[in-house]
């Protein structure tokens, strides 16, 4: 029997491929631990096997290096780390999709992807590098557990980019499934058709308590496309506080001040539900932002009356 660690390095919702490398595991006789630390504990057993799995780039610092220092052998891989390694060829198979839910035991629903890839090729996104042109993988009723919530998130990255995007809908509908898209939308590639097909589902946050889309707004240069493609979400009658906007901050050179609190404004102003995204979690001035209008100050303190409030 071989000892098998899986180190869950980042990210709340379960890991996708931490799950593929228990059930295979498992399915060879080994014993499996999941781990969400680095470094062992005291009492962990000594391994003949160690996987780390990275979601997240900004996990790719202190976190990998004490992993790599307590298993110098550890497979690490994920769209957080520079690894192209993926399940498949660390277990040594064409395909593997089956997934085992008991490492973690308190997650109620279903997740998993419809299709990988992504259209776009934004410099600050991995997905196009890794897995290429969008293309389907499983339909909602391959992802869902039979005896659990009609509850699925997807972790696709382009869900409208796969040509089959029709039937998964269908599918969602006729199954009387309720859906997260916890990557989002692209919103700057909606379709009126889109828009419809979103409107007629049920779709909600990971929790699954309350009406939520997520979408983009990166840099001020793409204001005239994102605002035509929220247009065409309201106009299918997906009002703007269902949507939720991760703004991108401090990527764009020379971006300022103002122009993160102009598309802030816009945002405000149409509904929505700003989520400041820092690109470099050292800047201060941006993380300050980030706090502001997560912790909700933003509608009840200035911007210029927060800032100083916080540095003194």
């Amino acid at each position: 029997m071989v000892e098998v660690r899986l180190t869950h390095i980042d990210g709340r919702l379960p890991n996708l491929a931490l799950m593929k490398l228990a059930h295979w595991h498992k399915a060879q006789g080994d014993r499996v631990t999941l781990a969400r630390t680095p470094s062992p504990s005291m009492f962990e057993p000594t391994y003949d096997l160690v996987y780390g799995s990275s979601i997240f780039q900004w996990s790719s610092g202190k976190i990998l290096k004490a992993l790599q220092e307590a298993f110098p052998d550890a497979v690490i891989g994920g769209t957080g780390t520079n690894s192209a390694v993926t399940v498949e060829q660390a277990i040594g198979v064409e395909e593997y999709e089956f997934y085992d839910y008991s490492i973690y035991p308190e997650y109620e629903w279903s997740i998993g992807f419809t299709q990988r890839g992504c259209r776009l090729n934004c410099g600050f996104c991995v997905v196009p590098a890794k897995e290429g042109k969008p293309r389907s993988t499983n339909r909602i009723w391959d992802i869902w557990r039979e005896g659990t919530p009609r509850s699925v998130v997807l972790l696709d990255n382009d869900f409208f980019g796969q040509e089959q995007w029709p039937d998964r809908i269908a599918e969602i509908k006729d199954g009387g499934f309720k859906v997260n898209f916890s990557q989002g939308i692209n919103i700057r590639m909606v379709t009126p058709e889109a828009a419809e097909a979103l409107a007629a589902i049920r779709y909600y946050d990971g929790r699954f308590q309350a009406r939520r889309l997520y979408t983009a707004w990166d840099n001020l240069g793409q204001e005239k496309v994102f605002f035509r493609g929220l247009e065409m979400l309201k106009d299918a009658g997906i009002p703007g506080n269902h949507v939720v906007v991760y703004m991108l901050i401090g990527y764009k050179p020379g971006e300022t001040m103002d122009e993160i609190l102009y598309r802030h404004r816009r945002l405000k102003d149409e509904g929505c539900w700003p989520y400041p995204m820092v690109y470099n979690n050292a800047d201060k001035d941006l993380k300050q932002f980030q706090r502001w209008v997560l912790r909700r100050h933003d509608q009840f303190v200035p911007w210029e009356e927060y800032k100083p409030e916080l540095t003194h």
